[in-house]
């Protein structure tokens, strides 16, 4: 034991003896009374539940197919993409040989590929289908319709629906159905008759019917003008009805305010006249009819397959197609405010300047659409690229400075848009703006109030209403242009930089909604930069951006006009010889692949690229 611990034994012992000497004890002291049990406190607020937390998300480049170089180099030869899960096949539409390319994905990788840009790993066999074919009539006759150009495709498990406009697009054209194997080859079943110039294709969730976009676009000089439409098939144990159902975009459309009678819209007058009231934006030639004018361009359908949303992207306005009816209500979209955001109005500068302008507005005007679920509700999601009529026979597009010019549409500005459009920087400023001349001078006076330029660049949700729940502001430029710097708005048709800024900016064009884990998010795509957005939309109103991606090489030199016969021809001064080096150009669709069906167990985007010709295959990683 060690010496202090035996002197506190010691002091221990002598404190216990020292207590035989002390006087006699104490009476017991007695133990006091516990008290009465307190009142339990209120209960306290429950807490709100907490949302999943938000997660960091990356894209990368698995796998890439390209359909040629500098000879389909600007003629569609990778445009819609599909997904077939039994073949592990991408589907997409090569329109510069009116052909389809079965891209194989069996032994995609996990991890990026080497050189994503140039990257050429993925092969594709050829999938052909009929220049001709035969249709039923409601007559029990037949018909032949001479096929020109396949604008869209759809899978259904294992059925495949090609929507082919005819070789006079202004007449109408047939959705093709093939029954694929495991390997991505097709046998024919039938041609079905739609529309004229079936612009898109799409089936209904629960497979029970294929719907189709017929645009119904006019022939140059605006001589003939087909009215845009709707068409329904009926799909049954996998076998497509014979004859399609129309509809009409006069006799079908329905207006749901309790504040109408059916005797308020049953003409053509009254019901443009509504829906002009309401914002819907007509332009063509006089006499044209609303179904004329209205040119249904994408197609989504809600989850429970009872309503389908269709763009009608020149009129700025979204239809809800009621799937049980097949009625259709108009709802026009209202515009964008650009005194709440900053835009980049000129290309003149070469630079990325953004400003805020008073009195200038953005029509939406989305081109592809998609939709899901949140609390039980659809929420649709557009990409806004804005489109206008621009004809021989028939134009609505302008620069700011035309409406200005004597010898062009000679009107005037107000005195404020005058003053921007002079401190801009007058014809290389604001004037370079394109805008449209169906709006703006509301009371006809010969001066413009406001200006209305085409798309809004960004994304939106709306809700099942069609009302605005969120829009992605001016992300869409100043994202791009701290990563891309002077190249932020270039177009897809040479490496320039900052050559979009005066028209639509980058033009969002393709979209789609993919669920991983708890996370529900959005991909859009950029037609003109090349660019790949990724937010965050798990709760709509509650909106985040994520991630940016972009295949592109901007240092590689080149030049294409994709309105030429041939765009890469030599004799008009282009020059495609390095177009492979130059990555990704005109990503015109996206599709999404949930990891339990992608060939490599990753969520994956497959994007088609029509003026590169290429399909580029990315995974998604959430971590």
């Amino acid at each position: 034991m060690s010496i202090k611990k035996t002197i506190i034994a010691i002091s221990i012992v002598s404190a216990l003896s020292a207590c035989q000497f002390d006087g006699d004890n104490g009476e017991q002291g007695q133990i006091g009374i516990t008290g009465s049990q307190g009142s339990s406190g209120e209960q306290g607020i429950k807490g709100a539940t907490g949302e999943n937390a938000r997660r960091n998300v990356r894209v990368e480049v698995v796998g890439r197919f390209s359909a040629g170089g500098s000879d389909i180099a600007g003629k569609s030869a990778a445009e819609i993409v599909q997904f077939h899960q039994a073949s592990n096949s991408a589907f997409a539409v090569n329109s510069a040989k009116n052909q389809i390319e079965v891209i194989n994905l069996t032994n995609l990788p996990t991890t990026q590929v080497g050189a994503p840009v140039i990257d050429t790993s993925l092969s594709s066999t050829t999938f052909t289908f009929f220049n001709e074919v035969e249709v039923a009539l409601d007559n029990n006759q037949v018909a032949t319709i001479t096929l020109g150009a396949a604008n869209s495709i759809a899978i259904f498990e294992n059925t495949l629906a090609i929507a082919i406009e005819a070789t006079d697009k202004t007449q109408n054209g047939a959705v093709l159905f093939y029954q694929l194997d495991n390997q991505g080859a097709g046998t024919f079943i039938k041609a079905v008759k739609v529309g004229a110039l079936p612009d898109m294709v799409t089936f209904s969730p629960d497979g029970k019917k294929v719907l189709i976009a017929n645009e119904g676009e006019p022939n140059s000089d605006y001589s003939v003008d087909p009215e845009g439409s709707i068409s329904v098939i009926d799909f049954t144990n996998a076998i497509p009805a014979d004859i399609s159902t129309t509809i009409n975009l006069t006799s079908d459309i329905t207006f749901s305010s309790d504040l109408l009678d059916s005797e308020d819209f049953d003409t053509d007058a009254k019901r443009i006249e509504l829906l002009k009231a309401a914002g819907l934006k007509l332009a063509g030639p006089i006499g044209t009819t609303l179904a004329q004018s209205l040119e249904p361009e994408y197609i989504t359908v809600s989850e429970d397959s009872k309503t389908a949303y269709v763009s009608l992207q020149e009129n700025n306005a979204i239809g809800i197609i009621n799937l049980e009816s097949n009625t259709i209500e108009i709802k026009p979209l209202g515009f964008k405010n650009w005194a709440n955001y900053q835009i980049d109005f000129t290309n003149k500068d070469e630079i990325a300047s953004f400003q805020t302008v008073n009195n200038l507005y953005g029509m939406y005007q989305p081109d592809s659409i998609s939709s899901y679920q949140w609390q039980g509700a659809t929420f649709v999601l557009t990409a806004n690229e804005g489109d206008s009529r621009d004809y021989d026979g028939y134009s609505e597009e302008v620069r700011v400075k035309d409406i200005i010019d004597p010898d062009k549409i000679n009107k005037t500005l107000s005195p404020e848009l005058q003053a921007f459009y002079d401190a801009s920087g007058g014809k290389n400023g604001l004037g370079r703006l394109k805008v449209t001349t169906a709006l703006g001078d509301a009371n006809n006076d010969g001066t413009y109030e406001a200006l209305y330029a085409y798309g809004a660049r960004s994304f939106s949700i709306w809700d099942q209403n069609i009302n605005l729940v969120f829009d992605s502001g001016d992300d869409f430029g100043k994202i791009s242009a701290s990563v891309l710097g002077n190249n932020f708005n270039s177009t897809h048709t040479e490496n320039k930089g900052d050559n979009r800024s005066d028209d639509k900016g980058g033009e969002p064009e393709a979209i789609t909604v993919g669920k991983i884990g708890d996370r529900t998010y959005g991909f859009i795509a950029s037609e003109r930069s090349g660019n790949l957005f990724v937010y965050d939309i798990s709760n709509p109103f509650n909106v985040s951006f994520s991630a940016f991606y972009n295949n592109r090489d901007f240092t590689v030199d080149y030049e294409l006009d994709d309105d030429l016969d041939n765009p890469c021809d030599e004799n008009e001064g282009m020059d495609c010889s390095m177009i492979e080096s130059a990555g990704d150009l005109g990503p015109e669709s996206i599709k999404f692949v949930t990891s339990e069906q992608s060939p490599n167990g990753m969520p994956l985007l497959i994007i088609g690229n029509e003026v590169s010709g290429t399909v580029t295959v990315y995974q998604v990683i959430v971590e």
